[in-house]
């Protein structure tokens, strides 16, 4: 495997991201963007090379989409 997608989320406090498809938990954070995409790339790199390309869910998508609705 050589690409995963990651979420980055920005908060008030911060930015939460998490890479799409492999099994566990797997949470980068940060003041920035890229800092908590580079945090969630490392752990979804440690996280691959300890329990290999197996924790890859065998269905992760391959595209992911973000949009919003009006619930009233």
């Amino acid at each position: 495997m050589d690409h995963i997608k990651i979420v980055v989320e920005k908060h008030e406090d911060g930015f939460v991201a998490y890479p799409v498809g492999l099994k566990g938990i797997i949470v980068g954070e940060g003041d920035t963007f890229e800092e908590a995409f580079n945090d969630a790339k490392s752990a979804a790199k440690f996280h691959i090379e300890t329990f290999g390309d197996n924790d890859y869910m065998e269905y992760a998508p391959q595209e992911v989409f973000i949009t919003e609705a009006v619930i009233k």
